[in-house]
């Protein structure tokens, strides 16, 4: 078997989501820990869109070999659609999300490009790029294109999901 495709790709600016970016977690079910991010892209960037969908693509196409001569019709990954597959989350409306996960921290820094590592500083409601990997899998009778996540550049705040607040807003007077 031929070794798994793989295709990177820098994305243009999105919101992060279920930011697992200072520990590992491990899964529902187990498993091993991993880091993991959900990235929120806005319809409304074709261009980033496309970018992403041409990155799948081209993962796509060149994992026949992998998969054994054929590309399964059927094959997972790729974006998905927040307004469809989260309709009750008013952070992923207009949106496309694809998951991004892997064993190894990924890299932080901010606009600058210095080190992020404050866990205060880099969470879930800010925006920035992301650095991911696409690649072909076929474990376990399961064949797909998951997301590799490389590293992350925070290039502003933005407004907190999850519900939390700060401090400061909880006791301003």
């Amino acid at each position: 078997m031929s070794s798994a495709p793989k295709v990177k790709v820098v994305t243009n600016k999105v919101r992060f989501s279920y930011a697992n970016v200072f520990t590992a977690k491990a899964g529902i079910e187990g498993g091993t820990p991993k880091f993991s991010v959900s990235l929120i892209v806005p319809k409304s960037d074709k261009d980033g869109v496309a970018k992403l969908k041409k990155a799948f693509e081209d993962c796509k196409a060149n994992s026949a070999a992998f998969f054994g001569g054929k590309v399964p019709p059927m094959l997972k990954g790729g974006l998905r659609d927040g307004d469809v597959e989260r309709p009750d989350d008013e952070a992923y409306k207009d949106s496309y999300f694809i998951n991004a996960n892997s064993a190894n921290k990924p890299g932080l820094v901010d606009a600058d490009m210095n080190g992020i590592i404050d866990p205060s500083e880099f969470y879930s409601g800010c925006f920035g790029r992301a650095s991911i990997t696409f690649y072909a899998y076929n474990a376990q009778g399961s064949k797909g294109i998951a997301c590799g996540l490389n590293n992350l550049q925070k290039l502003e705040d933005g407004e907190p999901l999850g519900g939390a607040t700060s401090a400061a807003a909880d006791f301003a007077v």
